[in-house]
């Protein structure tokens, strides 16, 4: 099960219960806060299971609002973050990620790792090298995961980062958890926590996002890119996304119904983490649960000059945004089949059974 280091809070300030955010944006919103609660009934947890089940299958997303991690918890993590990327380049390569994807934890700087869709030969994997991503990100893990060691700077270069991600990645995996076992009673399986074992080893991964301010004229002209549309990968990834208060940051867009492609934005909810499906569960889902295609909306546009712009004065640049993604996967061995409830003769299985490692390391081999 996840790792014990902090407990995760059972309320937070209330905020009304499921709702939609706006006419912009199809994502519900679900108050988690009475499947977390001690109180909590049989009736009250399927209730919100049941929710959260209707927002998978009909958008792949969901905001939760009162999950249980408090808000300064999150603020911090976010200012360890611009704390950490505001460091010169030197001492951020201290904590350098590995040149594959394979162990997947470090400091990775922009133009680095590129995100593709399904994109795995080699030809096609350079041709879509060739317009870079703009971001820099540092990834960790459970710190108990010997396969993929975290990858750390010495403390003195940020005192207390190491100890703050630890700590975060903590409260997001207990969350993970209680969303599958919300997720299993939604599914009505015979133990609502199977999916919940199934990753017990908490093999998830906490990144920090980093976009620097890049020129609207190279985005609009293909020249770079700050990430291109893609879907998850994993079971589940849990999104802060920071509000820039009265100016707008952006957030993220995602893609809303089937055919001719339309892009709707996921703006930062006060109070909600945005949760949405990855691709290895809408196979174990047999497609119940839709792994939706998303990319970074560009919200905010600023005159912004800088040596780390590559833009000349005056130009329209997007402004800088930071998010914070962590990503679950299940153990490696689990083996990812049509789950009871999800298949059957009127339903038949539309996905190859196939372990988590096998798939992960196929995506994960095409990000570097």
């Amino acid at each position: 099960m996840a790792p014990a280091a902090t407990a995760i809070a059972t309320t937070t300030s209330p905020i009304p219960q499921t709702q939609t955010p706006s006419p912009a944006s199809p994502v519900p919103i679900v108050d988690f806060g009475p499947f977390l609660s001690a109180s909590a009934t049989p009736t009250s947890r399927r209730s919100v299971a049941t929710d959260i089940d209707a927002a998978f299958r009909s958008v792949g997303f969901v905001y939760l609002t009162n999950h249980g991690i408090p808000q300064q918890e999150i603020d911090a993590c976010f200012a360890w973050s611009k704390r950490f990327f505001a460091l010169p380049p030197a001492t951020k390569a201290l904590a350098p990620h590995p040149p594959t994807g394979a162990h997947h934890r470090g400091y990775s700087a922009p133009a680095t790792e590129k995100v593709t869709q399904h994109t795995y030969t080699s030809s096609d994997i350079t041709s879509a090298r060739t317009v870079p991503d703009v971001k820099e990100s540092f990834d960790s893990g459970n710190p108990a995961d010997e396969r993929q060691p975290n990858i750390w700077a010495p403390e003195d270069v940020l005192p207390g980062f190491r100890a703050a991600q630890e700590r975060f990645f903590a409260l997001c995996a207990q969350l993970v958890h209680r969303v599958l076992e919300a997720l299993g009673t939604a599914l009505a399986l015979p133990d609502e926590r199977d999916l919940s074992n199934a990753h017990a080893a908490s093999a998830f991964q906490l990144r920090l996002l980093h976009y620097p301010p890049v020129a609207v004229r190279a985005l609009r002209e293909g020249v770079k890119a700050r990430i291109g549309a893609h879907s998850d990968f994993g079971s589940l990834t849990v999104l802060f996304q920071e509000s820039g208060g009265e100016e707008e940051v952006g957030g993220l867009e995602g893609e809303d119904g089937e055919g001719e492609r339309r892009w709707r934005p996921a703006p930062p909810v006060p109070g909600a983490v945005l949760v949405n499906i990855g691709d290895l569960m809408e196979r174990w889902s047999n497609g119940r649960w839709r792994s939706t295609m998303h990319r970074p909306w560009e919200g905010a546009r600023s005159e912004v000059d800088g040596p780390e712009t590559d833009g000349v004065d005056g130009e329209e640049l997007c402004a800088p945004r930071y998010s914070i993604p962590f990503f679950a996967a299940p153990d490696d061995d689990a083996v990812i089949d049509a789950l009871p409830g999800c298949w059957g003769e009127e339903r038949p299985k539309k996905f190859e059974a196939v372990t988590a490692r096998e798939y992960v390391t196929m995506r994960m081999n095409a990000l570097y």
